[in-house]
């Protein structure tokens, strides 16, 4: 019995051709020696001759490939047994991944085919090396496609995406998320730089580029950002989060969701994160903090905002925001983007917020307290009354700490204050008075906070100042404090003297007018 082979190689195709045709041989016989089933020669046999005859009616060049090709299974309709929705996914978010590195400048990092393969082997996942090789291959020619350039009118539509940029901000390489919108009808871009892709920031940017437009677009079209899509119901319809529900219904504006690995279907944007990135920070990417890395950012903004567009017949995007204007709609009152959450004061009479502690006065230790987390800053809240507001920090277990938060603590506990991070904190200003002159009388230093919380540091520096020109060795806080109140006084006292000496003027004033009135009044009744 032949053995039943379901492909042959192309070297025994052409022995079975020519054993039939200058041989004269049965398919039987051919089936006998080659040891191969009758059923695969006569198949083989079979397409040799109608391919054959074919070519006899027509020149095909496909024909002709038919006849001297390799044997090969048809498996155009056969039914990928492992390769399923999942994992492709899986393949997608690799492949992704790969272009994002690219695009920071980590392209030594990407994953070959053989490395998404072992990733999705430690997942669990049992798939071969040639499937996921084909799979990739799909994938990347898929998304070989067309971007047809699309006609809008004013005021119809911008696009937001985020994108990574890798900075050096204080000596040390971080990577910064950017955030960009670009309007479908001019090219106008903005942009902003923040430290992560919280929800907070995506709203302020929102806020921030409405302000900047000038007006609001009648659609924002969005990537699947988190901060957007809250989850997928089936495989294409997306659920929107609560937030950007509230910022569609405050300023009323559609908006549209891009499918997964479609980015021709948002091209603006997705053109914009990379433009930006080279184009801005091509040139110049150390800078001495995130607030001078911004600064860059929007003056170079600027500059690509005033350039002529070639396929806006020269015109700038500036120049058609300016003319758009009058199509947007209106511009409400700025948007509240703050995060907002509530958060227990612990015994270091602090909140933790994204791992970072921010001080609140001391008479709160315990408390729950409401914050209010913007892009930039946290307001902390007890009670509807604002108790504190710093600076947001974005390290790791960093510390904000306002020393006058410490004052109750201090008076009881006077010897913690030279080694407190609070004092290491303060400006600079309170850190030269205390250590000029309340080393080892840290119970007065409580009491000169107390000072300069009522009446300003300015007030206080200039008091010292003046007893310094006096007698520099004998400065403590009873005179400080004899200084600023005298000086209130001396204005009071000032003031009134002041009204006081008006008052005489406008007393004399008057009695001169009515001895000039009782004057005429004589005189015209003797005329009379």
């Amino acid at each position: 019995m032949g053995r039943n082979k379901g492909v042959i190689s192309l070297a025994e195709k052409q022995k079975i051709i020519l054993k039939a045709v200058l041989e004269g041989k049965t398919q039987r016989q051919i089936a006998r020696e080659m040891k191969i089933s009758r059923t695969t020669i006569a198949r083989y046999f079979k397409d040799y001759e109608k391919a054959k005859s074919g070519l006899m009616e027509s020149d095909d060049i496909k024909l002709k490939e038919e006849i001297v090709s390799c044997p090969k299974y048809n498996s155009s309709a056969r039914k990928k047994q492992k390769l399923n929705d999942e994992i492709i996914e899986k393949i997608q978010y690799f492949l992704k991944e790969n272009e994002e590195k690219k695009a920071t400048g980590r392209s030594k990092q990407q994953k070959k085919k053989i490395d998404i393969l072992e990733a999705l082997h430690d997942e669990g996942y049992d798939i071969g090396y040639t499937t996921v090789c084909n799979a990739v291959i799909d994938i990347e020619q898929k998304k070989r496609e067309a971007f047809i350039r699309q006609q809008y009118s004013w005021g119809d539509s911008a696009e937001f995406d985020w994108g990574e940029v890798k900075l050096i901000i204080s000596g040390k390489l971080k990577i910064i998320q950017m955030g960009a919108f670009t309007t479908a009808k001019g090219n106008y871009r903005y942009a902003d730089l923040y430290y992560s892709q919280k929800m907070e920031n995506f709203l302020y940017l929102h806020a921030e580029f409405f302000e900047s437009a000038g007006g609001v677009y009648r659609e924002i079209v969005y990537d699947n950002l988190k901060t957007a899509v809250a989850k997928f119901v089936g495989k294409y319809e997306k659920k929107p989060t609560d937030e950007l529900l509230k910022l569609s219904i405050y300023y009323n504006f559609k908006f549209r969701f891009c499918n997964t690995e479609r980015p021709n279907e948002k091209g603006h944007v997705e053109k914009s994160i990379e433009y930006i990135r080279r184009r801005v920070f091509s040139k110049r990417d150390v800078f001495s903090s995130m607030d001078e890395a911004r600064e860059y950012l929007r003056e170079e903004l600027k500059k690509l905002n005033l350039k002529g567009q070639t396929l806006e017949n020269g015109r700038s995007a500036i120049s058609m925001l300016q003319e758009e204007k009058g199509y947007l709609l209106p511009l409400p009152p700025k948007y509240d983007s703050a995060r907002i959450c509530e958060r227990r004061v612990n015994k270091y009479s602090t909140v933790e917020i994204d791992s970072s502690f921010y001080s609140v006065p001391d008479s709160f230790v315990g408390q729950f307290v409401f914050v209010k987390i913007y892009p930039e800053k946290i307001i902390a809240y007890y009670k509807e009354n604002e108790i504190a507001e710093h600076r947001r920090k974005y390290g790791l277990s960093e510390w904000s700490l306002d020393i006058d938060h410490y004052r109750q603590t201090f008076l009881k506990k006077p010897g913690a204050l030279a080694n407190s991070v609070a004092l290491l904190q303060a400006t600079p200003k309170i850190k030269e008075i205390y250590s000029k002159y309340y080393i080892g009388c840290e119970k007065d230093f409580i009491g000169l906070l107390e000072i300069i919380a009522a009446n300003g540091l300015d007030k206080v520096s200039r008091a010292i100042d003046k007893l310094e020109s006096i007698n520099p060795a004998g400065i403590n806080t009873e005179k400080i404090k004899m200084i600023v109140q005298r000086n209130d006084v001396k204005v009071i006292k000032f003031i009134n003297k002041k009204d006081s000496q008006i008052e005489s003027y406008s007393k004399d004033i008057l009695a001169n007018y009515a001895a000039i009135l009782n004057f005429s009044c004589s005189k015209e009744v003797k005329v009379i």
